[in-house]
């Protein structure tokens, strides 16, 4: 095979013969370069163009399955750890809360007693306060406490608010001493119409069949009856607690505290100060009753005793 190649050197034709062998030789040496060029440059290329992705071994799956159950269960023990706290703080809250109440009842009666300006002493509001904060106080008042910090504080204001309510006891005492006496000292019944249903003392449950104390005294009646107090006092607690369905609780002073428990209806409120024979509630059957009564309790110093005592003391 001859290939024709036409030069302008000077004008004459010449050929190329490929069937010689020596034509080849060169020609195939400069396809082998060529190609050998391009395999060298896509091997750089590729080489740079990403970087290699790590492969997790199978057999590693398992270690980090069980990490990350081990962390899962280190915030579910922070979970119940905190949740606990907050529900040790509640509690103490509510008890800081009953305090306070009982300390404000206590308060409204001395104010009543004493004849005092119920504007200058207002057991309802908060105590006025005021006055500029420093830097260095302003930093400190905005680091948060620790949750026992924060116990620690609660603990103390409890002690203080118990304190202040020894001093208001004496001091109602000092005014009783002066002839201003309410008539608190616990006597009569707390019902006009009905009788004595259950006694004082261990006695059969009747939910339970089984011996159980009744730390009370049980007067059935009319179901929407009057329910009066047997002495004059304050309001400590009206609404309803566990047991005792609807709940009156007045405190007398000297330590005595009635309850009347089961209403159908609370007629006073919280604070508000009550006289003798007063009506406080109707009748009913709310809480853990069997029927229409009033369930009535006589406290001394926070303790029950039996009110058929103060109930013959009328007489």
């Amino acid at each position: 095979m001859n290939i024709i190649l036409f030069t302008t050197a000077d004008g004459r034709p010449g050929s190329l013969n490929l069937s010689r062998p020596r034509i080849y030789l060169p020609l195939l040496g400069l396809v082998a370069l060529v190609c050998s060029l391009l395999m060298y440059t896509g091997y750089r290329l590729g080489g740079t163009a990403a970087p290699a992705v790590a492969v997790v071994p199978t057999a590693a799956i398992p270690d980090l399955r069980a990490d990350l159950a081990q962390q899962q269960h280190a915030v579910e023990q922070v979970r119940r750890r905190s949740q606990t706290e907050l529900d040790a703080l509640a509690v103490r809250v509510a008890q800081i809360q009953a305090q306070i109440m009982r300390i404000e009842g206590l308060g409204q009666r001395l104010v009543d007693l004493a004849d005092l300006d119920r504007g200058e002493f207002n057991f309802g509001q908060a105590p006025a306060q005021g006055g500029p904060i420093e830097a260095v106080a302003l930093e400190r008042a905005l680091e948060r406490p620790a949750p026992t910090d924060f116990m620690q504080a609660l603990d103390e204001l409890s002690a203080q608010i118990k304190d202040r309510e020894r001093q208001l006891i004496v001091l109602e005492d000092i005014f009783q001493g002066r002839g201003l006496s309410l008539q608190g000292h616990p006597a009569g019944s707390p019902v006009a119409e009905g009788w004595l249903s259950s006694f004082f003392g261990v006695r059969t449950d009747p939910f339970t069949g089984r011996p159980a104390m009744h730390e009370g005294l049980d007067f059935a009646g009319k179901f929407g009856s009057p329910v009066v107090a047997v002495a004059a006092g304050s309001v400590i607690w009206a609404g309803p607690r566990d047991g005792y369905g609807n709940l009156v609780e007045i405190d007398h002073g000297h330590g005595f505290v009635t309850r009347y428990g089961h209403n159908s209806r609370n007629l006073v409120r919280v604070g508000q100060l009550v006289r003798k024979g007063q009506q406080i509630a109707r009748m009913g059957s709310s809480g853990r009753s069997t029927g229409p009564h009033v369930h009535f309790e006589v406290l001394r110093e926070g303790q029950p005793v039996n009110p058929l005592r103060y109930l013959r003391a009328s007489r």
